[in-house]
């Protein structure tokens, strides 16, 4: 059940735990900033135990995946739209070279990405998330991990994952990409590859990147080259496959070859 009206610390009732049930209420109170009140302290302090039992879980499901990259793109993508045709080739493809594929586990490019592996009988996961207007996961998973917060589920696409695969899309694969390339550009994480799919759709972006920041020095020439842009889905795959195998180079024991 949702939490109502925020913590009642006369009601014998209230036991200073936050709501269980689905709630994206408890995720507003949580970073409210008007919310700073004790018994509010008293809540975020109960929530710190489902958010570490969110990454218990998630840590659980996915350590045994092998090999994986993420694919973003909209949600609102049409199944009509060339771009979802090419989404669930990419899927296919990667399954095609015992890659998993993990996507947000909804329709759009994350179900055509998901459709194509496991029509190609790889392993096709979603990360689902608690949203405001409920995300129904696509039916093309052969595993769903459910996340009620987002930074959590976050941690989850980048640590089992070899690189990105970012097709067209909106805030939420903005927010990713730029996630992804701070850590990069910060050394947070290493041999992870970055790739745009869709050269028309990312073009003005990587040349506002290009014209206007590298210019003012905001950021550094090399930071141009964290990621690639491409129509191409061999080259796509052929990005990632480069961090698998540095990845698998920097931890072959000493003397052996990966």
């Amino acid at each position: 059940m949702a939490e109502q009206g925020g913590p009642q610390p006369d009601n014998p009732s209230y036991a200073g735990a936050p709501a269980t049930g689905n709630s994206v209420q408890a995720d507003f109170e949580l970073l409210d900033a008007s919310r700073q009140t004790r018994a509010y302290a008293q809540a975020d302090a109960w929530r710190v135990f489902r958010i570490m039992s969110e990454f218990v879980e998630g840590f659980e499901q996915l350590c045994r995946i092998g090999p994986a990259v993420s694919v973003f793109g909209s949600a609102r993508m049409p199944p009509s739209d060339p771009y979802y045709e090419q989404a669930r080739g990419m899927g296919r493809l990667l399954a095609e070279n015992n890659i998993a594929v993990i996507t947000g586990g909804g329709g759009g490019v994350m179900e055509a990405a998901n459709r194509g592996a496991k029509e190609a009988g790889g392993l096709s996961v979603g990360l689902n998330i608690e949203l405001l207007h409920e995300q129904r996961p696509n039916e093309y998973l052969d595993l769903l991990v459910e996340f009620h917060y987002f930074f959590v589920r976050k941690v989850m696409f980048l640590k089992y994952s070899i690189g990105f695969i970012l097709f067209p899309g909106g805030y939420g694969t903005m927010d990713e990409l730029f996630e992804s390339l701070t850590l990069l550009q910060n050394g947070k994480t290493e041999n992870f590859g970055v790739v745009l799919f869709g050269s028309h759709y990312w073009s003005k972006l990587v040349g506002w990147l290009a014209d206007t920041m590298l210019p003012r020095r905001y950021i550094s020439p090399e930071d141009m080259e964290l990621f690639k842009v491409t129509d191409d889905p061999q080259a796509a795959l052929a990005h990632v496959l480069a961090r698998l195998h540095a990845v698998a180079r920097d931890t072959a024991p000493e003397g052996q070859a990966p």
